[in-house]
């Protein structure tokens, strides 16, 4: 009974048990977070707190035991890869954390994921486990200090003054590879060379510790090496070099005091190795001025030489100008009594002297320029040189007006009333556009060119009420005055002065030759001007474009800068209109040298003047410390423009002699003298073309203009043409076409204006001559010539000598030598040949009489035709007979249809030239008797006697 009771309760236990094992009732327990350390090369994770998994169901088998862990992804998705988790005791729950390879902190230095623990369930098979929640783990992994410092740069270099202390004169730089802060940074530098005078710091800046000497020694080469604060030593050490410069000066490094320039050149560099030395100090602004002096050039500078209207045709201008003061002539003669000045280009300056200096512009030029649109153009120069001073004004009065122009014009039915002038540094235009009506207006402008005493172009284009005044290509607007006080009417009368305005009606008198006697009469004009004039022209109509104004006062020649494209960033270039100042700013030093580099001088003029431009190069620094910053001393130097190379300009194209038959001058339009003529201008050398290609972008006008004519000149050799009887004719259309002027006199004829080559070709070929009916001559020369750059350069100077051709078809009209001797020297060229061509070779067609050779050649032709043809010619002879004798005049053109040619007696021809003719009346007509017998005739002359004239007179042929 005991043993079964045993039994039972041992049956019992165990089935208790039983069903205590199948009840796993919690789930692990770890911590939510943890922080791992692993050093790098290493797999072991020291985790804070240690890794323990608890399970309330201990001490159950199973239940209560801690079978493993389970690592998840965390927040970057990698760390599940790299970790893994081990159960160390299954009953503690302890664990162990590790990496499945070695770390690298170079590459991750910090890992984070998720770990989940789980127990061993309900047998041996886990079923029914439970899981822990999941905890997150960081792992930082420790550096090694593996790497060692490796320097940037294995050579370091730098440039210092002698004699000078700097607290960093370069500065060394090392890096190391480690990831952590302790040994990836550099500690500390070492210059491991001994003795030098230098120290590094730890950061890598290397000093001076004495001043240096360039003298003792020019370059210092040294040693550095660095370490890491794990006191590895770099792999390689660097090399410093030192280079000490002489003492430091600051300035302009590269100046050239003379610049040379040959014409034809284009754009040249004035500055090509300047540049600025600062001697490290700290500059924020440069500001650099150079000027280029040209004032004593023509009119402030090098321009056309060509006359003012051949340089506004060029221009474009509109035709119409009317020239107020022009060059002195029989034409213009109120310009006579100023006295004129030398000028480099073809303008006359005149000089007035604010006193007796005036001129008064005749009615029939005034009443053109009526109306209230007009251009007015003028060059003036205040003072100018050689010029008294004036007698009617003091030192202390010179501010008053002075009067350019004061004009009074025919405006429809009324008159209007315009005066141009200066007062100190004031511009002023009074304008009245009706003096019987509407009040004056007055257009004032306050301009420092009014007073500099240089050279200044103005253009004054009045399109009433707008005005526009432009200096030296430059607009200015006006300030308007409309009350003037009580001003008196101009008298309506039409007058126009040049230098001075009249006093009123009343206090008026007659001028005298245009010029103001000394004494009291001088009171009647008032504001004399006191300078120079040049070029006062007025055009009526509509005013001028301003691309014209600029190219009338265009400077061949100025500063320019090379390619605006170079320029670095900050910096600034300005050029004044006439080119002779350029300023460049900038804040970067070397950008700042090579703008300077690119600073140009061009002259487009293929012929410039030559001579010397003086420069001037002024700079101004601003610093940071103002009081310690530098002050440069302004440079100056020159510029010489060297003698261009001479044109050659060569005519041809035209034979010494051109021999015509006499009618054929004696045409309506006459013969041309010169149909094949040829121009060619050619330099001594050969041109550059690169050069060429810089000019053509300079100016408003091509380089064409360097290679034109700008006069040509045909002259009658020995007396002048008689107008009665011979004249030059020009065709008159090509010259008002190509806007070319005319001068024709009996002394010669000119032709004047810039152009074209060709077009001059193209008029001097349309220059004939022309005979009057019944004009016997014998020859005429002529001489031709043409001029460049106003007569600067001139060209070789042609002659031809004009032979008339007479023949025996008419007595009514001379015969010559060259005919008869034409035709029996050359018996297959005739008249009719003759008269299309002209004849170069000088052996062919020198017909001088008087000349023994020309004598000899003409008896023995004379002689060999006769002995041919005079049997059949004598037998001929006998046959008419007297019907011959008694009609010698009807039978003059059967006589030259004969085969033979009868030939004038060469020293008689030459007697008739030189004057000798007949003595007497009576002997004239015993020699025509003589004339009219055949039979009579010598062998080798005949004499025909002709009245000629008017008065009857007889001359001998």
């Amino acid at each position: 009974m005991d043993r079964m009771n045993f039994l039972s309760f041992l049956l019992l236990c165990l089935t208790s048990v039983a069903n205590g094992n199948k009840a796993n009732k919690h789930k692990p327990w770890i911590e939510t977070e943890y922080q791992g350390i692993v050093m790098e090369n290493d797999n072991t994770v020291l985790l804070n707190p240690p890794l323990f998994a608890l399970d309330k169901d201990a001490p159950l088998h199973y239940a209560g035991e801690i079978c493993g862990f389970r690592v998840h992804n965390g927040p970057l998705g990698s760390g599940s890869v790299q970790f893994e988790a081990v159960v160390l005791d299954r009953s503690t729950g302890e664990g162990l954390v590790r990496s499945k390879e070695p770390l690298d902190c170079e590459s991750q230095r910090e890992h984070s994921f998720t770990i989940q623990a789980y127990d061993c369930g309900e047998g041996p098979d886990g079923v029914n486990s439970k899981k822990s929640h999941k905890a997150t783990v960081h792992v930082r992994v420790n550096d090694v200090n593996e790497f060692s410092p490796v320097f940037v740069e294995r050579r370091y270099e730098a440039s210092v003054p002698e004699g000078r202390l700097f607290d960093r004169i370069v500065r060394v730089e090392a890096l190391d590879a480690d990831c952590s802060p302790q040994y990836s940074q550099i500690c500390f530098y070492d210059i491991i060379t001994p003795n030098v005078p230098f120290a590094i710091d730890n950061d890598g800046n290397i000093k001076n510790t004495e001043p240096l000497d360039s003298k003792r020694q020019r370059v210092h080469t040294f040693w550095v090496t660095a370490f890491d604060c794990g006191k590895n030593r770099a792999q390689a050490d660097a090399q410093v070099v030192v280079t000490v410069k002489p003492s430091c000066k600051p300035g302009w490094i590269g100046w050239t005091k003379r610049v040379e320039y040959t014409p034809g050149s284009g754009s040249v560099p004035l500055f090509p190795s300047l540049h600025l030395e600062t001697c490290e100090e700290t500059v924020w602004n440069i500001q650099a001025t150079v000027e280029l002096q040209t004032g004593h050039i023509g009119k402030g500078c090098d321009r056309d030489s060509y006359s003012d209207r051949s340089v506004r045709r060029l221009c474009g201008a509109v035709r119409g100008e009317v020239d107020l003061l022009p060059p002195p002539s029989p034409a213009a003669n109120w310009t006579a009594a100023l006295p004129t000045l030398p000028s480099s280009d073809s303008s006359l300056v005149f000089s007035f002297n604010g006193s007796s200096h005036v001129a008064a512009v005749p009615d029939s030029i005034v009443s053109a320029l009526s109306g209230d649109y007009f251009t007015l153009q003028l060059w003036m120069r205040r003072g100018g040189a050689n010029i008294e001073p004036s007698t009617t004004q003091s030192r202390g009065n010179r501010k008053d007006e002075e009067t350019i122009i004061c004009s009074t014009v025919t405006n429809d039915d009324s008159y209007s009333h315009y005066s141009l002038s200066v007062h100190g540094c004031r511009l002023s235009l009074f304008y009245w556009p009706d003096v019987s009506a509407a009040r004056p207006v007055k257009f004032l402008w306050k301009l420092e060119q009014v007073c500099d005493s240089e050279w200044h172009h103005l253009s004054l284009s009045v399109q009433f009420p707008l005005v526009t005044l432009y200096v030296d290509g430059v607009t200015f607007d006006p300030a308007l005055i409309h009350d003037n006080g009580a001003i008196p009417n101009p008298a309506p009368r039409q007058r126009m002065l040049i230098g001075a305005c009249w006093e009123p009606e009343e206090k008026q008198k007659e001028i005298l030759n245009n010029t103001i006697p000394e004494g009291k009469d001088s009171v009647k004009y008032v504001g004399g001007y006191h300078g120079l004039l040049s070029g006062v022209t007025v055009r009526p109509g509509s005013v001028e474009p301003h691309s014209v104004v600029e190219c009338l006062y265009a400077c061949r020649e100025g500063l320019d800068f090379g390619d605006l494209e170079t320029l670095g960033s900050g910096m600034k270039v300005h050029v004044n209109p006439s080119q002779s100042v350029l300023v460049l700013e900038g804040d970067d030093i070397e950008s700042f040298n090579r703008a300077v580099q690119q600073v140009t001088y061009r002259n487009s003029l293929r012929f410039a003047t030559p001579g010397v431009r003086p420069l001037k190069l002024t700079t101004s620094l601003r610093c940071f410390n103002e009081e310690s910053c530098l002050s440069l001393k302004q440079l100056e130097g020159y510029l010489v423009v060297l003698q261009p190379d001479a044109p050659q300009i060569s005519l041809s194209g035209v034979g010494p002699h051109l021999a015509r038959p006499a009618p054929e001058f004696e045409g309506p339009r006459g013969v041309p003298l010169f149909p094949e003529l040829r121009i060619v201008c050619s330099l001594s050398h050969a041109v550059n073309t690169a050069a060429q290609l810089h000019m053509e972008g300079g100016a408003l006008m091509s380089d064409a203009v360097a290679h034109t004519l700008d006069g040509c000149e045909v002259q009658p050799l020995g007396e002048e043409l008689n107008p009665e009887r011979e004249e030059l004719l020009v065709d008159m259309d090509v010259m008002r076409e190509r806007g070319l002027e005319i001068i024709n006199t009996t002394a010669y004829i000119a032709i004047t204006g810039a152009e074209s080559i060709s077009v001059y070709e193209d008029v001097l070929r349309s220059v004939r001559y022309r005979l009057a009916k019944g004009s016997a001559r014998f020859e005429r020369r002529f001489r031709l010539s043409c001029s460049e750059m106003n007569g600067r350069y001139t060209s070789n100077e042609l002659t031809l000598e004009v032979n008339f051709l007479h023949s025996l078809d008419s007595l009514y009209h001379p015969s010559h030598l060259l005919a008869s001797q034409q035709q029996f020297l050359h018996p297959s060229h005739h008249a009719g040949e003759l008269s299309g061509h002209t004849l170069p070779n000088p052996h062919r067609n020198s017909v001088v009489p008087g000349a023994a050779t020309v004598i000899i050649m003409v008896c023995v032709g004379f002689l060999v035709v006769m002995v041919i043809l005079g049997v059949f010619r004598i037998r001929s002879i006998h046959r008419q007979g007297d019907s011959a004798r008694g009609g010698a005049k009807e039978g003059s053109s059967q006589w030259d249809d004969s085969a033979l040619t009868i030939i004038v007696n060469p020293m008689e021809s030459y007697e008739s030239r030189m004057g000798i003719s007949a003595d007497t009346e009576g002997e004239g007509e015993e020699d025509e008797e003589v004339a009219e017998s055949p039979d009579d005739v010598s062998d080798d002359q005949r004499i025909i006697i002709k009245k000629e004239g008017r008065d009857g007179n007889t001359r001998r042929y």
